[in-house]
C-alpha cells in the first residue's frame, strides 16, 4: 500500500504528536499560515495563542520546567523569530529543553533581504544547543526527531528549527525515524568508574564535607539519589538558585542557598569546608563571588554531564563526567558497600559549627505594623499555600525574597530565570506552568517594574481560563538596582524611581483584561488579600504596596569573597524568622 503524501505543515504536526506533544505556544504570521491552518482543525494539539513571541517562549519554558519535557513554540519569520531570542537565551542559560519552530521566507529568497526575513539560525547560534534550517521537505521529519532528541538529552537546552514557507507547502511521503543516531552527539551518561571511586573515597575521608547541588540535579531527576547521599554521609547540603526544591528545605541538613544573596550559614560552610562536592553545578559567579578565594580549604569534586562545565570557573581536583542520577547512584553504592566513616566526633563538631552559624545569622527581617515588608508577603504566601504552590518569579529583589522566604520541599515547583536574569519571565512562565499543571496553585512573585514587561499576557491567562495568581511587591522602584545605588552610588537613584506616571493602577489593569485586582496597603490586609486570591478560580493581580527602603540581605558585594557579606542587624523586638509549615 502506497504511503500517504503529507505537506510539510502536516508532517510538522504529525511529528509533534509522535513526540507526545499536546501543547504549543505561538503567534501566527504570513509564512506559517499553512501550519496554523492545519492546527485549526486538529483535535490533539492545543495552540495557546500568546500576545507576544517572547511570552510564548517563556510559557514554553515554564511548561518544560514543570513537566521535564521540551516546551514547543511556533512563530513566524523576521520579527516573530527575533522576538523569541530573549526567551531562547533564558532557556539556554538555565538548561531548559525546548523546541522552537520559526517560519522563514521561501528558500529562493533567503539572503535577498526579503520581507520579514531574518537569519534566525545565525542570530541564535550562540544561545541554542543546536539549530537547523530545513531546505527539503523530506528532511522535516528526521530533523524534528533530532531536535527533540538533542533538546532532551545530555545537558538539556533549546533547539531551533527554521522552516521556509516553500518547505512547509511541499509534499512527500511521511517517514518517521524510530531511532536517532548522531555520531557527533553522544552524551556520556555513566561516569568513569575509577573517577567515581576516587570521588567517593575523597568524600569519605573529609572531615568537613559539604554538598553543593545545582540545576543538573533537577534536570536529571536525581532527587532521591541526592537525599540518599546526604543521609549516608550525614553531610550538609546547599542548593543553588536553580536547584531550590531538589533537596527538602525541611531537612535538618539543608543550609539554604549560597552565593551573593545566599544564607550566612551556606556561605560560611563553603568557605570552611575541606571537601566541596559540586553536583550538577557550574560554579557561576553569583555562587562563587571572588573565584580565587572560593572554598579556599576544600578539595573540590565536580560531577556534571557537560564536560565543558568542568573546571570552567573554579579549580576542580576530581572531575566526574556523567549523568547526575547515574553517577550518584554509583557513588552511593561505593560508599555503602566499600567505604566506612570513622570520624563521627569530628563530623558532629562540623554540624555543630554549622548550627551556630545558622543561629547567629538566620534569614530574618524587621516586621512593621504600619508598612508592608515584602518578606512578610512571601512568608504569608508560603504559610497560606502550605508550601504547595508552584512559584515563578520575575528578576530583582522579588526573585531573591521568593528564594529566601518560601521553603521548597519538592523539585519543579520553583521557576526563575537564573543565568540570564530576565525581567518579564515570571508571568508568562506561570501561565506555562499552569498549562502543565492545571490543578496546581501557581503564583508569580513579581516586582512593579518587571511585571509590566509582559503584562499583555494577562489576556492569554484570561482567555484560557488559567487561574494564575500574581503577587506584585510594589515598592515604586526598580528595587535591586536602587539597592545598589543606595549602597555603592551615594543614594543617587538614577532612573530607578517609578513614579505615578510610570506605575499603572494594577487593580484597574487586571479588571480591564477581565481578571481580578486586589490591593493591600498595610500588613493587616495582606492575609485577607492572599486568601481571597487563592479562593478565586480566575487570574488575580495582588498589588502589595511595600516598604520602598527594604533591601535584600545577606549581600556579597561585587568582587568580594562570599564570606564578606553585608548583613542586616534586625531590631530584636520585632525580628521574624521563617518557620516551616506543619
Amino acid at each position: 500500500m502506497a504511503k500517504k503524501k503529507l505537506t510539510g505543515a502536516q508532517i510538522i504536526l504529525e511529528a509533534l504528536k509522535r513526540e507526545k506533544v499536546s501543547t504549543v505556544f505561538g503567534y501566527p504570521g504570513g509564512v506559517v499560515l499553512g501550519i496554523f491552518d492545519e492546527l485549526y482543525d486538529d483535535k490533539e494539539l492545543k495552540l495557546i495563542l500568546t500576545r507576544h513571541e517572547q511570552g510564548a517562549v517563556h510559557m514554553a519554558d515554564g511548561y518544560a520546567r514543570v513537566t521535564g519535557e521540551p516546551g514547543v513554540v511556533l512563530v513566524t519569520s523576521g520579527p516573530g523569530a527575533t522576538n523569541t531570542v530573549t526567551g531562547i537565551a533564558t532557556a539556554y542559560m538555565d538548561s531548559i529543553p525546548m523546541v522552537v519552530l520559526t517560519g522563514q521566507v521561501p528558500t529562493v529568497l533567503i539572503g535577498n533581504d526579503a520581507f520579514q526575513e531574518a537569519d534566525i539560525v545565525g542570530i541564535t547560534r550562540p544561545c541554542t544547543k543546536y539549530n537547523y534550517l530545513v531546505k527539503d521537505v523530506k528532511d522535516l521529519a528526521p530533523t524534528i526527531k533530532e531536535a527533540f532528541h538533542i533538546a532532551r538529552t545530555g545537558r538539556p537546552g533549546p533547539v531551533l528549527v527554521d522552516l521556509p514557507k516553500d518547505v512547509t507547502a511541499a509534499a512527500c511521503d511521511f517517514d518517521w525515524p524510530e531511532k536517532i543516531d548522531i555520531p557527533s552527539y553522544r552524551p556520556k551518561v555513566a561516569g568513569n568508574k575509577q573517577m567515581v571511586r576516587q570521588a567517593a573515597a575523597a568524600v569519605a575521608r573529609a572531615k568537613k564535607p559539604l554538598i553543593l547541588a545545582g540545576g543538573g540535579v533537577v534536570a536529571s531527576g536525581a532527587y532521591a539519589e541526592l537525599l540518599e547521599l546526604a543521609t549516608i554521609l550525614n553531610a550538609p547540603v546547599t542548593t543553588t538558585l536553580m536547584a531550590l526544591g531538589a533537596f527538602p528545605a525541611s531537612n535538618p541538613l539543608y543550609l539554604g542557598m549560597p552565593g551573593m544573596h545566599g544564607t550566612y550559614c551556606a556561605n560560611m560552610a563553603i568557605q570552611n569546608s575541606d571537601l566541596l562536592l559540586g553536583v550538577g553545578v557550574r560554579f557561576e559567579d553569583r555562587v562563587t563571588g571572588k573565584t580565587n578565594t572560593f572554598a579556599p580549604h576544600a578539595q573540590i569534586v565536580q560531577i556534571d554531564i557537560d564536560p565543558t562545565s568542568i573546571r570552567k570557573n573554579v579549580r576542580v581536583d576530581i572531575p566526574v563526567v556523567g549523568d547526575i542520577k547515574h553517577v550518584l547512584k554509583d557513588m552511593n553504592g561505593v560508599l555503602k558497600s566499600e567505604l566506612k566513616h570513622k570520624w563521627d566526633a569530628v563530623q558532629q563538631a562540623w554540624l555543630k559549627q554549622i548550627r551556630q552559624w545558622n543561629e547567629s545569622h538566620p534569614l530574618t527581617y524587621d516586621y512593621d505594623d504600619e508598612v508592608i515588608k515584602p518578606q512578610y508577603v512571601v512568608e504569608k504566601l508560603y504559610e497560606i499555600s502550605k508550601g504547595n504552590a508552584i512559584i515563578t518569579t520575575e528578576v530583582g529583589q522579588n526573585q531573591m525574597w521568593a528564594a529566601q522566604f518560601y521553603r521548597y520541599e519538592k523539585p519543579r515547583r520553583w521557576l526563575s530565570s537564573g543565568g540570564l536574569g530576565t525581567m518579564g519571565y515570571g508571568f508568562p512562565a506561570a501561565i506555562g506552568a499552569q498549562m502543565a499543571a492545571p490543578d496546581a496553585l501557581v503564583v508569580d512573585i513579581a516586582g512593579d517594574g518587571s511585571i509590566q514587561m509582559n503584562i499583555q499576557e494577562l489576556a492569554t491567562a484570561v482567555i484560557n481560563k488559567l487561574p494564575v495568581k500574581v503577587a506584585i511587591l510594589n515598592n515604586q522602584y526598580l528595587g535591586m538596582v536602587r539597592q545598589w545605588q543606595e549602597l555603592f552610588f551615594e543614594e543617587r537613584y538614577a532612573h530607578t524611581f517609578l513614579d505615578s506616571h510610570m506605575i499603572p493602577d494594577f487593580v484597574k489593569v487586571a479588571e480591564a483584561y477581565g481578571a481580578v485586582g486586589l490591593r493591600a496597603t498595610k500588613p493587616s490586609e495582606v492575609v485577607p488579600v492572599i486568601k481571597e486570591a487563592f479562593r478565586l478560580k480566575k487570574p488575580v493581580f495582588m498589588d502589595f504596596i511595600c516598604d520602598w527602603k527594604e533591601k535584600v540581605y545577606p549581600m556579597v558585594p561585587a568582587g568580594a569573597s562570599i564570606d564578606q557579606m553585608l548583613l542586616q542587624e534586625p531590631k530584636k523586638t520585632k525580628a521574624r524568622r521563617l518557620k516551616a509549615v506543619k
